[in-house]
């Protein structure tokens, strides 16, 4: 019975983590604190079946990179990125699971401008304000700097227009990997500041929400 109340409440903060902005996702954790551990613990569960973790693959290949890169891992989770590489890493996430975590909204992150080498968004481009992250990982990276991304692959109605809206944002994609089941993962580099205003409608950016099913 525990484990089906557990079960219950999961998808339905997953729900709400996809439907509104990361600001009331963060309030949501701030006003529920053992939401967040019962929401990462379902996460979990639903990741365990798969056949690789994202973030296992994306620790893998920046272990082939110097290990002086400065990281920033925008919904970190129990950090487990930090615990896989060797780089300096900011671990941001809504609430803390680690003491490494900043608690923070993804998009506004408390880094200078141009000061991290790697931003990693691992499964954590939800909720409705996707482009503020986006941008904000912009302004963070270092000229050339490097975007991975990955996430879940049935979130994606077309990956041309998601690719497309990235790139007005000041990014190029440099690799894709669409051959994973689950996820698919992107590199993209930084190639100057956002190219359309604030006004500008990019709907690439409106992936579909990841929601689970009762078992």
């Amino acid at each position: 019975m525990t484990q089906r109340l557990d079960g219950a409440r999961f998808r339905y903060l997953n729900e709400q983590l996809y439907s509104g902005p990361s600001s009331a996702a963060q309030r949501l954790f701030q006003e529920d604190p053992e939401a967040f551990l019962l929401y990462h613990r379902g996460f979990q569960k639903q990741v365990k079946k798969w056949p690789l973790h994202p973030v296992d693959r994306i620790a893998k290949d920046l272990r082939q990179k110097p290990a002086s890169l400065v990281v920033a891992d925008f919904g970190c989770g129990d950090c487990r990125l930090a615990s896989s590489i060797r780089n300096p890493v900011h671990c941001f996430d809504l609430a803390s699971l680690d003491p490494r975590v900043t608690v923070c909204d993804m998009a506004q992150v408390p880094l200078e401008d141009e000061s991290v080498d790697v931003a990693v968004f691992c499964l954590s481009l939800m909720g409705t304000n996707i482009r503020d992250f986006l941008e904000e990982a912009n302004r963070v990276l270092k000229p050339g700097g490097l975007l991975k991304v990955a996430e879940v692959s049935s979130r994606f109605e077309d990956i041309r227009t998601f690719l497309g809206a990235v790139t007005k944002l000041g990014f190029k994609v440099i690799y894709k990997d669409l051959t994973n089941s689950h996820f698919f993962l992107f590199d993209f580099e930084k190639t100057g500041p956002p190219r359309v205003g604030p006004k500008a409608q990019l709907s690439g950016l409106k992936l579909q929400p990841c929601l689970y099913k009762r078992r």
